[in-house]
Parts: C-alpha cells; sequence; structure tokens
C-alpha cells in the first residue's frame, strides 16, 4: 500500500501519523472534526482541562457510531424482511 507520514493537531497537540494516502483526507477531516467538537465543549461547558473535553468528544462520537450502527441493522433486518417477502410472492407471479 501507498503510505504517507502526516502531522495532525487535536486539542492544541500534534500528531505524526502513518495513513496511506487515500486516507489522509478522511484523517484530517476527523481531526477538524475532533477540533470543531472540543472548541465546541469548550466555549458551552465547564471543564478542568482538556482531557476532559476529548472525553465529551468521545462520548459523543461512540454514541454517534452505536446509533449508526443500530440503524444500519434496521435497515438491514428490514431489507432482508422485504426481500423474504418479494422472494415467496415469485412462485405465485410465474403461474
Amino acid at each position: 500500500m501507498d503510505e504517507l507520514t502526516i502531522s495532525v493537531v487535536i486539542a492544541d497537540r500534534s500528531y505524526r501519523l502513518t495513513v496511506k494516502r487515500d486516507e489522509e483526507e478522511m484523517t484530517r477531516k476527523a481531526a477538524g472534526d475532533i477540533n470543531k467538537k472540543v472548541k465546541n465543549y469548550a466555549q458551552n461547558f465547564a471543564y478542568n482541562d482538556k482531557q476532559d473535553l476529548l472525553a465529551m468528544v468521545a462520548l459523543e462520537n461512540a454514541i454517534n457510531y452505536l446509533q449508526t450502527d443500530g440503524m444500519k441493522k434496521e435497515s438491514f433486518d428490514k431489507l432482508i424482511s422485504e426481500l423474504t417477502d418479494i422472494e415467496e410472492k415469485l412462485p405465485d407471479i410465474a403461474n
């Protein structure tokens, strides 16, 4: 794979990462999104240090992931149900 080393800044701290070339843009966008959320929490809530802000961002992202994962499962289950219904009706249509 074609990899490159990049630097991203998260909560005023620089991190050097080795990423696949086709994942660079997504990695930089993810770092930017984290920074926006950290800034939002810093403006709206009392906090002792950046670790508190990063913990809240991690919690928010985990909740979003779990919700999205649940929605994908529901959509998949619905799709399987609809395909099963269609499959059961096919013999009637063929006759």
